[in-house]
């Protein structure tokens, strides 16, 4: 009998992704994945045009376009003080996933432990899987999604070999404190182990919290791979650019995986993405307003339709709790029936999570969206579901 590898024993296809085709098939709003249902700045626009016009349509090299690493060069130079040189430390991925997977695959042996912080995108533990690690989970303490720094110390180990950490964090819109990222850099230090942080929001905190890269603490800079991306600061998710900042020897594995897997990232995006870092600092302000906004009117939908949730932090979702529907059903048949039903689609909370348990009751909603599709959304919410709701709470 013919057989797939092991290796995906026990694996399965993104839910996220499967609720997107849900919602095509459903004609639902979809705020399940991730992607923004507005264009991105027009000088970033006429650029790709440009590129594709000035004939930049073959490979670049494996890394990158220079002109785009000395931007993001310069960029965590002005913006974070740190010091990466764009010849030897920076390269451009395919998003950020791809850059996850070919750090997880170039600093992890088989038999190696990776932690994951629970809840957790749905790529990290694909990656320790490739790369025949072992995950070890710690999840956030509800309801705050605080991370406990007794409960990670007892993670930690001398089989430990490297933590992904995500901050602007999805799904929970958690930005941890400068406090929390000290106990990560602490046990770093202390059992040598190598930080992967994914730091795609880092232009989305809301209230004026500051993102701390994880590099920029005592003694992390020469022991994280920095990973970040254009796709949702510049609403262009799918462009796939991602770009990842490390040290050696980091660096070079990062490359040298990377090399035997996509080549390179697509050539004239690139070049528009290198126009995308000279935006001036009034887009980034402009942009959190705008999701402040967003947030806000997210919140109100979920408060008048009997969902409890707390406002996010950073990023852009938010995790609800739907137990005020009385709704008989985990919450993979609560994210269906929203999206069959009630033409909203969501993500089931328990498919961030490894551990049995944890996430029950709980879908994520995706708030990327024009003011006006959060506004159909609540019409929807209102006209189909929420009389369910009003009548079992007796609004």
């Amino acid at each position: 009998m013919l057989k797939t590898a092991t290796r995906l024993n026990g694996m399965r296809e993104s839910v996220i992704r499967e609720m997107t085709r849900r919602a095509m098939a459903h004609g639902a709003i979809n705020l399940a994945q991730g992607f923004p249902d507005f264009p991105p700045p027009i000088e970033i626009l006429d650029a790709a045009r440009q590129a594709l016009n000035d004939g930049h349509n073959q490979y670049t090299i494996t890394w990158g376009l220079r002109e785009l690493r000395d931007r993001i060069s310069a960029k965590m130079q002005n913006r974070y003080g740190l010091n990466y040189d764009p010849d030897r430390h920076i390269s451009i991925t395919c998003g950020v996933s791809e850059a996850i997977v070919a750090s997880v695959m170039g600093v992890a042996n088989p038999g190696d432990e990776v932690i994951l912080i629970e809840p957790f995108h749905e790529n990290y533990f694909p990656a320790v899987v490739f790369a025949q690690a072992t995950p070890v989970f710690v999840p956030l303490e509800p309801p705050d999604y605080t991370l406990d720094p007794d409960r990670l110390r007892r993670a930690f180990s001398n089989r430990t070999r490297a933590i992904i950490l995500n901050s602007p964090h999805n799904p929970t819109g958690r930005v941890f404190t400068r406090a929390e990222l000290e106990s990560v850099a602490s046990l770093c230090r202390e059992f040598g182990v190598v930080a992967i942080t994914d730091e795609i929001y880092d232009h989305i905190t809301y209230d004026d919290r500051p993102h701390i890269p994880l590099a920029t603490l005592d003694g992390m800079f020469e022991r994280t791979i920095t990973i970040s991306g254009l796709g949702k600061t510049f609403a262009v998710t799918g462009w796939r650019l991602g770009y990842a900042c490390a040290p050696e020897p980091f660096a070079t594995a990062l490359r040298t995986v990377r090399d035997f897997m996509t080549i390179c990232a697509p050539a004239p995006l690139q070049h528009a993405a290198a126009t995308a870092m000279e935006l001036p600092e009034a887009y980034y302000l402009q942009l959190v307003r705008e999701y402040t906004e967003r947030r806000a009117r997210m919140m109100t939908i979920l408060d008048e339709n009997g969902f409890h949730a707390r406002p996010p932090e950073g990023a852009y979702y938010v995790m609800s709790d739907f137990s005020g529907w009385g709704f008989e059903g985990d919450e993979f048949a609560f994210a269906h029936y929203l999206t069959e039903q009630v033409g909203v689609a969501v993500v089931p909370g328990s498919s961030f999570y490894f551990t049995k348990g944890l996430g029950h009751g709980l879908v994520r909603w995706a708030f990327a969206k024009k003011i006006e599709t959060l506004e159909a959304v609540a019409e929807r919410l209102k006209n189909k579901a929420g009389s369910k709701w009003k009548v079992a709470s007796g609004r």
